[in-house]
């Protein structure tokens, strides 16, 4: 196996753990929080249970960060550049695969949430959290196909 690879795939993994749940950690700061649009487990009618999901939702993101951050810590890539592109291609992977996890699962299977509910737009409201999901993903991998050509040279 070579080790320069190997110190890439602990980068990517580092960056996707924390990328994760970085965006769960925005989602859950911007719509729960500072927007107040809506709550992980909306549904409920006790505001008690709905926070406390919240909460949840805020330590499971917050172990993300932090694993991903002993991972990234203890990831070495030898290349500057491979290790940037590589970097930023785990930071949106693990963003849109938040998002597209949170808006197939949460939004449309579920239906335990969604972006703005009640809202005459719900529906475009959460089509458009999943197109920012794909759209992200997208970058993600355009970045890791970039930072793969760059280990090879």
């Amino acid at each position: 196996m070579n080790p320069k690879s190997n110190n890439q795939d602990r980068t990517l993994l580092g960056a996707f753990l924390f990328g994760f749940g970085l965006i769960a950690m925005i989602d859950g700061i911007v719509f729960h929080q500072l927007l107040q649009w809506h709550s992980t487990y909306m549904w409920h009618p006790n505001r008690f249970v709905q926070i406390f999901s919240d909460g949840v939702l805020h330590a499971i993101a917050t172990a993300f960060v932090v694993l991903g951050a002993i991972v990234l810590w203890n990831s070495n890539p030898t290349s500057t550049s491979a290790k940037n592109t590589t970097l930023w291609s785990g930071l949106f992977l693990g963003g849109g695969s938040f998002n597209l996890l949170d808006g197939v699962f949460s939004h449309h299977i579920l239906g335990i949430h969604h972006v703005r509910p009640g809202d005459p737009n719900q529906v475009t409201y959460d089509l458009a959290f999943d197109l920012s999901a794909i759209l992200m993903l997208l970058v993600g991998l355009a970045l890791h196909r970039n930072a793969k050509h760059v280990i090879r040279s």
